[in-house]
């Protein structure tokens, strides 16, 4: 078995790598780096930060840290997974409940009969997306169960009647995810931002949160929040707020089944070395192997998982060295986190390449220069 401790070495530098996202790429303002391999003595852990906070000129605005604090968007998507799988581990759910047994008011909706595994994979049959938030621009705002009742009604026009045993074919989904946040708040009788406390936080020992979480436990008095977009209509610069308009809204400042949590880039490793640790039989006491496998194994139809996604065929973002076994997550912000079992490898990106605006795609090409980089320095 592989070592679990902390190699008592310096960090390798990682810092060349940050900088090959902000100053050559020019993909966010600033970014941080994090990367850990796994050796048979134990864990190397590397680390590397570029840029300042805003964009602004030189001398007006902090230098980003390495204990700043991002909003990792999508990321939040294999928490819950993760809250899900624990949850199952204490008998309070099981993957293969319906929708409607644990949200009796979906129960007549299009979506009640669904299984908790195929909301988790995408393969529900739902539509990406829906703009809940649209009405808090002016109008007046729907309640959270018309939001819940729209969003399990959002079935596409080729997915309508029971699904395959695999579900149908996959669309990435936030709808999915938002249902399955409520589901499991429901069942376990307490906000979301609690469930991500109890089964992820605590237990791993994070720095991981919404941002009234973070607030609350003091991390936001040390750890400052990397701004995000520029949003008149929101009241300009978001920081220490979610970026994603409906989790901003379904959640007022904690976190959605779909986004809302915010973290270091310390807190992103952890959560992916304690991953590996569950696949290789070293963290029984968070999850076995065999409670993480429904996240990770590869689904016919596409690369989605049941929280995770797998690397993909094509120009992987991911890079080109990580093995066909890597598993991860994007974030909309500039998020992103690759695990890689073959290599015992975790890489992370955390950038906020949506400020001042969402429009750059810069980071599409940053994205896996930078894991190529991950992998040769921690690696090579």
């Amino acid at each position: 078995m592989l070592g679990d401790t902390i190699l008592d070495t310096e960090a390798v530098n990682l810092e060349s790598i940050a900088k090959l996202v902000v100053d050559q790429h020019k993909a966010a303002p600033c970014a941080v780096v994090g990367a850990a391999a796994r050796h048979p003595e134990g864990w190397r852990f590397g680390w590397g930060v570029a840029g300042r906070l805003r964009s602004v000129p030189v001398g007006e605005t902090p230098m980003a840290t390495a204990q700043a604090l991002f909003d990792l968007a999508s990321l939040t998507k294999p928490v819950t997974a993760l809250i899900l799988a624990r949850c199952q581990r204490e008998g309070l759910v099981h993957r293969e409940q319906p929708l409607g047994e644990l949200l009796p008011e979906l129960r007549n909706t299009a979506s009640g009969n669904l299984s908790l595994d195929l909301l988790s994979a995408h393969r529900a049959g739902l539509e990406a997306h829906r703009e809940f938030f649209v009405p808090k621009r002016g109008a007046e705002q729907p309640t959270m169960a018309a939001i819940l009742a729209e969003a399990a009604d959002a079935r596409r026009g080729d997915c309508l009647g029971p699904p395959p045993t695999e579900g149908f074919p996959p669309v990435y989904s936030d709808l999915g995810y938002i249902l399955l946040g409520a589901a499991l708040a429901s069942r376990a009788g307490c906000e979301l931002d609690q469930l991500v406390a109890d089964q992820v936080r605590r237990p791993l020992g994070l720095a991981l949160g919404s941002a009234r979480q973070l607030v609350a436990f003091g991390s936001s008095a040390s750890q400052p929040f990397v701004p995000t977009e520029d949003v008149a209509w929101r009241g300009g610069v978001l920081s220490g707020v979610v970026h994603d308009e409906n989790a901003w809204v379904l959640a007022d400042g904690g976190s959605a089944g779909h986004a809302g949590l915010f973290g270091d880039v310390w807190s992103v490793v952890r959560l992916g070395t304690a991953v590996l640790g569950a696949i290789s039989g070293n963290r029984d006491d968070w999850l076995t192997a065999p409670e993480l496998e429904p996240l990770i194994r590869p689904r016919p139809g596409g690369t989605h998982c049941a929280g995770f996604d797998r690397r993909s065929a094509a120009a992987p973002t991911s890079g080109r060295h990580f093995g066909s076994q890597t598993f991860g997550h994007l974030g909309f912000t500039g998020t992103s986190l690759w695990i890689d079992p073959e290599r015992q490898l975790v890489g992370v990106l955390l950038t906020n390449r949506v400020h001042p605006s969402r429009a750059s795609t810069a980071i599409r090409a940053a994205r896996p220069a930078a894991y190529d980089g991950i992998y040769e320095r921690m690696l090579g």
